[in-house]
């Protein structure tokens, strides 16, 4: 499709990262809420969701830090390559059966993720020009690659952990992981920017300086939790809750850093205005997306119908649906922008239009639900229900994260390109910090309540944002 060579082991490494990441995350809640006798860790379903978001939350957390380490000390290709070797050993440790090992191989997956999610999107912009019209449907492309691995990793952790044992599903996600890193290592030389070092390097005084910092800040906050964990005061509710005020916190200080930063030109600094906008839709969109992985699976294992022709299919195979709504979805969204061409909706429309999808498909989960809890616990709905609403969630996902990463990539600041990505990482964190206190309600309020009210909340989000389109398409020229 005469796009760039590199764009092709880039989108392969995502492709086995998001299988292992994704197929792991699939079964996680489930796991957490399993009791204790079937190996999980008997976790209330709230709790477990809770649990769930926070993690997510730390994941993009660590973006920013990710996102740093890049521009300024290891360069886009080591640090993907890197991130993806923790992630890979993360995987590996949460494959022994002990909650140690779990605990252990989460915190790794939480680095490497960190280290290789910015890091990677930010290859796939330098592969293109900034006026080059191919730039939306390549990284529509690429967010398709994202969701082979989304539909695969469901399939088979999914079926793994729920049929054989929940470490069984986290073995298949290590090994995706290690074949991930194979062919990203294979196609090194066709990836832009592959440099030995920063961009954007520290004097090697100062760098020197910073890697003592980071290394102790690294036992200072592992030493603290532990102290903490030992006196009784850091509890799991306590560590969510602490998890969701520094998602809060950490945009809003790299915003006022990134305004303050000498290294931003007025030009740059007048385009990040309008991307404070577009920040805020991706969390409210991720808010309802990175539910499907708590609420919604923990609907699908209680209430969806997993029979076919007298065959019952595990419950996680539903969120393989997504992954496969976005496969679809993808080429079509690339294939009618570059038909467009300079016609196509203005980026900030696009973005617009996925957080209505997405406030869509839970409203569409609302009517699935409403009027059925009477019937008594075991009330169960037609798998169209949740198909449709997945479909709904995933054509607006293609549409919002692939304009989301482009045009982060237009309007980022040189000096700050892979930070700016994780910047646009951080929504997703602020996202999940924020559903990590309201996935609490799950367990409170009936389906339909619960549902239709974060979905009309996001329709009203997108409905805002498409009212703002003229001051967007004015302030972030000459972006489009």
């Amino acid at each position: 499709m005469s796009h760039p060579r590199g764009l092709l082991p880039l989108s392969g490494l995502e492709v086995w990262e998001r299988f292992s990441f994704l197929g792991m995350q699939a079964i996680l809640v489930l796991y957490f809420a399993d009791g204790l006798a079937n190996g999980g860790l008997g976790m209330a379903s709230g709790t477990a969701a809770s649990v769930v978001a926070a993690y997510g939350t730390l994941v993009y957390l660590v973006s920013v830090a990710g996102g740093w380490l890049a521009d300024r000390i290891l360069g886009s290709y080591r640090a993907v390559l890197y991130g993806g070797i923790l992630i890979a050993c993360g995987h590996y440790s949460m494959a022994v059966p002990t909650p140690a090992m779990t605990w252990a191989g989460l915190g790794l997956i939480i680095i490497g993720t960190g280290l290789l999610k910015p890091n990677v999107s930010s290859m796939v912009g330098k592969l293109y020009g900034t006026d080059d019209d191919r730039r939306d449907a390549g990284f529509a492309l690429y967010y398709m690659g994202i969701n082979i691995g989304a539909f695969l990793g469901p399939v088979v952790s999914g079926w793994l952990g729920q049929k054989q044992g929940w470490h069984w599903g986290f073995s298949a996600a290590a090994i995706g992981m290690t074949l991930g890193l194979i062919q990203y290592v294979i196609g090194r030389r066709d990836l832009a920017g592959r440099k030995h070092g920063a961009e954007f390097a520290l004097p090697p005084s100062a760098m020197r300086r910073a890697l003592w910092i980071i290394a102790g800040s690294v036992v200072a906050v592992g030493a603290l939790a532990w102290v903490l964990t030992a006196a009784g005061w850091l509890t799991m509710s306590r560590f969510v809750d602490v998890t969701s005020l520094v998602s809060v916190v950490a945009p809003v200080a790299y915003f006022v850093v990134m305004f303050r930063s000498p290294r931003v030109s007025a030009e740059e600094r007048g385009r990040l205005r309008p991307y404070i906008v577009l920040f805020a839709s991706s969390v409210v969109f991720n808010l309802i997306l990175f539910q499907s992985y708590s609420t919604m699976t923990l609907l699908a294992a209680d209430h969806a119908d997993t029979e076919v022709f007298g065959w019952e299919f595990p419950s996680t195979w539903y969120n393989s649906v997504l992954g496969v709504a976005e496969v679809l979805a993808a080429p079509l969204v690339a294939a009618l922008w570059v038909r467009l061409g300079r016609r196509q909706p203005h980026a900030s429309q696009k973005i617009a239009i996925g957080v209505v999808l997405g406030g869509l498909s839970f409203l569409l989960m609302a009517w699935a639900t409403f009027g059925r809890e009477g019937d008594g616990a075991g009330w169960t709905m037609a798998a169209w229900w949740i198909v449709g609403s997945y479909v709904l969630l995933g054509t607006g996902d293609v549409i919002l994260q692939a304009t989301g990463m482009s045009t982060t990539t237009k309007l980022a600041p040189a000096a700050f390109a892979s930070q700016t990505m994780a910047l646009w990482m951080l929504s997703i964190a602020l996202a999940n910090g924020i559903q990590a206190q309201t996935v609490k309600l799950y367990d409170q309020l009936s389906a339909p309540a619960y549902f239709g009210l974060n979905g009309a909340v996001t329709v009203v989000a997108g409905l805002a944002v498409l009212a703002v389109v003229p001051w967007l398409r004015r302030t972030m020229a000459p972006v489009h």
